[in-house]
């Protein structure tokens, strides 16, 4: 685990609000000088913390109304089985996640579609037909009370 200080976690928390912020933007924010801040930025970058820049999209402007939580139960839970869902989940581009849980399930799928019949191809003609999948339980969203990919940074400070 890197250790982060204070500046460390201030440049993190606005870079998850605006991922475009010019750096003398984000170094006069933080108070720092633009080349100590694009340093720091750099740091963060090359030890893995910092991962990427990607933009938020509204899923229904693009077409993309229902989404689903989907629970998957393995019929065997031997490393071929498991390797071989994983490499199937990993080709679906309706997956937008994927955790492997503990508990009665296997596997949460987090699932953008269209809509129903969409969903519906996706689960008969994908999901099911996926060697190792015994047990497939679905939930759709009814509304998004709480959205954000913004880790909570606050709590670490010191």
């Amino acid at each position: 685990m890197v250790s982060l200080d204070r500046t460390d976690l201030r440049i993190l928390a606005v870079l998850q609000g605006d991922g475009r912020i010019t750096n003398a933007e984000l170094a006069e924010r933080i108070s720092l000088s633009p080349s100590a801040c694009l340093r720091r930025l750099q740091r963060l970058e090359s030890e893995g913390i910092l991962i990427g820049y990607t933009a938020q999209l509204d899923p229904e402007a693009v077409g993309l109304g229902l989404q689903a939580f989907v629970r998957v139960q393995l019929t065997k839970h031997e490393a071929e089985t498991i390797e071989r869902f994983v490499e199937h989940v990993n080709t679906w581009d309706e997956v937008v996640a994927c955790y492997a849980l503990t508990g009665d399930m296997d596997y949460l799928m987090h699932i953008y579609v269209a809509d129903l019949q969409h969903f519906s191809r996706f689960l008969l003609d994908r999901l099911l037909n996926a060697s190792g999948v015994a047990d497939v339980n679905s939930s759709f969203v009814l509304r998004t009370v709480k959205r954000s990919a913004a880790l909570p940074l606050a709590q670490l400070e010191s």
